[in-house]
């Protein structure tokens, strides 16, 4: 996992590198601005005119810094001061007097007429303020932010788009805020990245290494992680030569009503993909034609009503129990979720319609077995823990959530966050736009099901059946782009997800 720091760390962090490396603040800083160079000169044509928009603490001196690396290698550049106040940082100071010493246009902003002209070409280095920022942005920052947002030209925030806070809601007090195409983050990833309201503002991020120390970052306690591919990879179990079906777990898969037996498929299709040794469909009892040609590897337990599911069958047999895809709410359907809350010892893993079932008989909530899983879209967490006024508030209560009932939750979406009932965060790196279609989650679903009864914990089936469903999409994007992608074909690339990790 990468860990996301808070900003109060991240400036212990680069104290702690400067005392125990040792190396200077300016040479830290140096380091920082070259590694923005190296990512952005493959961005640029030997034409390109570079516009930096500086500040006047250490963000701005990153911006000199790269403003005079880039003039080194005889791209054309203007910096632009914003001179906001009197004060300046020592290492803003240090980079402005070895910036005069190339060829380079500098310029000095007291007032937003002075403010330059922005041509379409120009490349825009935004290094006005970095993430230690406390306050809105407004007056003559916020006047120039709005010339840039103004402008069609390529935006490149450094370390965080000016006027964004990184670990708080930053549109409550309607500041200004610069609207990057590109955002180059140093060593960490923020919190705010993951936030979908930022996205606007953020653009496409990369996180840069500038070799802060390992000994701090591997000794600072977080809350909040992103999953990576090699922390995925060694969840994964070996398969032993001698293995059998049973080996692998036999997992329940509650799930189905008239119209909606297709949700029942996918999950069912999924969760075999993902390695399960067996898996029992307990379904409405006009399903049993559609599950069994469709997924003829399925075993299939009737329900007693055609049209909906009304009961469940008996729990002993089964490793994982999964609830949820296309049941329906009706009355019946609703007192089946509840008999199987009140006879299951396992974990259960709720979705779709469990989860609205649960939203309209909260009490139950407290029944549900520790370490259950509840897989929500932001819709569906709304309306179990209630409306948030922004995604910052419905980040907190998703933890809250969590903690308080003792359950994962996996609330889905762009960095889809799994929330653990300790009060730790997981956002995910994979997946793309094109997964926002009908059955994805019904195959996130069966994936977890799968893991879980192949002996996974629940956190462990969280992270894994995250991270790969979106390995899967993305690979699938490859081939049909985001447009064409349905369900079907983030459940192909499950195989080809499993072979790429390996």
């Amino acid at each position: 996992m990468i860990k996301i720091l808070a900003v109060e760390n991240i400036r212990q962090a680069d104290q702690y590198t400067i005392k125990n490396e040792p190396i200077s603040s300016y040479d830290l800083m140096e380091r920082a601005s070259q590694a923005c160079v190296d990512w952005i000169i493959p961005f640029l044509k030997k034409k390109s005119k570079v516009k930096v928009i500086c500040g006047l603490g250490n963000n701005g001196g990153d911006g000199l810094a790269i403003a005079r690396l880039l003039a080194n290698r005889n791209y054309e550049v203007e910096v632009v001061i914003i001179s906001f106040s009197t004060r300046q940082s020592d290492d803003f100071r240090a980079n402005l007097e070895l910036l005069k010493e190339v060829k380079c246009t500098i310029q000095s902003v007291s007032n937003i007429i002075e403010f330059p002209v922005i041509e379409r070409e120009d490349i825009i280095i935004d290094a006005i303020f970095g993430s230690g920022l406390s306050k809105p942005v407004k007056g003559l920052v916020g006047d120039c932010i709005n010339k840039i947002n103004a402008s069609d030209s390529v935006v490149i925030s450094i370390d965080i788009p000016s006027g964004l806070f990184a670990d708080q809601n930053s549109t409550k007090e309607k500041g200004h805020i610069v609207m990057a195409d590109y955002t180059l983050s140093f060593e960490f990833a923020k919190y705010a990245f993951f936030i979908p309201e930022n996205n606007e503002y953020v653009g496409d991020w990369h996180v840069l290494p500038i070799g802060l120390h390992p000994d701090f970052i591997n000794n600072t306690k977080v809350k909040n992680y992103m999953l990576t591919a090699s922390s995925c990879f060694q969840l994964l179990k070996t398969r032993n030569k001698f293995s059998h079906k049973g080996t692998f777990g036999h997992g329940l898969l509650i799930s189905g009503s008239v119209g909606k037996m297709g949700s029942t498929v996918l999950a069912a299709k999924a969760c075999l993909k993902t390695g399960i040794g067996l898996l029992t469909t307990h379904i409405p009892y006009k399903g049993n034609d559609i599950l069994q040609t469709a997924v003829p590897e399925v075993m299939v337990n009737l329900d007693r009503f055609e049209n909906y599911i009304s009961e469940i069958p008996d729990l002993s047999n089964y490793n994982a129990i999964a609830i949820g895809p296309g049941i329906g709410t009706q009355e019946q359907s609703q007192n089946a979720l509840k008999l199987l809350i009140q006879n299951s010892d396992l974990p259960i893993i709720f979705d779709a319609d469990a989860i609205n079932i649960l939203a309209e008989n909260k009490t139950w909530l407290g029944f549900v077995t520790p370490n259950s899983i509840l897989t929500p879209h932001p819709k569906e967490f709304e309306r179990l823990a209630g409306k948030s006024v922004n995604d910052f508030e419905r980040m907190e209560s998703l933890k809250d959530f969590a903690v308080k009932y003792q359950v994962y939750v996996i609330l889905k979406g762009a960095h889809t966050a799994i929330a653990s009932p300790t009060g730790e965060c997981y956002f995910n790196s994979t997946g793309n736009p094109g997964m926002a279609t009908a059955g994805s989650g019904d195959a996130l679903t069966g994936m977890i099901l799968s893991l879980l009864a192949q002996n996974y914990t629940p956190m462990e089936a969280c992270l894994l059946g995250v991270f790969l469903h979106g390995y899967a999409g993305d690979l699938a994007a490859k081939k049909v782009g985001y447009e064409s992608l349905i369900a079907s074909d983030i459940i192909k690339y499950i195989g080809k997800a499993f072979k790429k990790f390996y």
